[in-house]
């Protein structure tokens, strides 16, 4: 009996899989994105459909802004997300490409908002489409009430009440339990 040995790497294999090794640092700072913590995914308090695909969008954190830089980022009152959102002129073709990963071409542009599963404010990257999603306008939930659950984060953080890390893992895991959970609160 004849043992099969493993086919032998060529020269030109190694040298391009040693570039790709280098280089992948670059790409990750090129990208300017870091992916969010990995959690264990549990059942989620709403309908599937609140949720963008964790497949196309696992959310991506702007490695610029961290724990210790939110008081003169995402904290401080002059700052704005507008200083780091990509030109409105880019939108439009960025919506419809992220509109055909999730199939939705020929849906209305208009009934959809391209929202970040890790929201501007929450330190999410502006750019990367791993953390773009169209999220329906008109579906409750939805767009506005995660809107409250980013504000709501938000003050959080800037309050010392809860890291900013903490706030992104709970968006991307469930940000509808904690619209619930902001809801519930708001009522007592």
């Amino acid at each position: 009996m004849s043992i099969a040995r493993a086919p032998q790497m060529t020269k030109e294999k190694k040298k391009w899989s040693a570039l790709f090794v280098a280089a992948l640092p670059l790409i990750l700072i090129a990208n300017q994105t870091q992916p969010p913590t990995p959690t264990t995914r549990s059942p989620r308090a709403g309908p599937a459909d609140v949720y963008p695909r964790l497949d196309l969008t696992p959310g991506a954190r702007n490695p610029s802004i961290t724990q210790d830089n939110i008081q003169n980022t995402i904290c401080k009152a002059t700052w704005s997300t507008q200083s780091i959102r990509p030109p409105s002129a880019n939108i439009s073709a960025v919506k419809t490409q992220i509109m055909a990963r999730y199939g939705l071409q020929g849906q209305p542009a208009s009934r959809f908002e391209l929202d970040r599963l890790i929201p501007i404010e929450l330190g999410g990257s502006s750019f990367d489409l791993m953390n773009l999603w169209p999220q329906a306008l008109d579906r409750h939930p939805g767009a506005r009430e995660k809107d409250v659950v980013e504000h709501y984060l938000r003050l959080q953080v800037c309050a010392g009440k809860l890291t900013l890390s903490k706030a992104q893992d709970q968006i991307v895991a469930d940000w509808y339990a904690v619209y619930l959970e902001v809801k519930a609160s708001a009522n007592k």
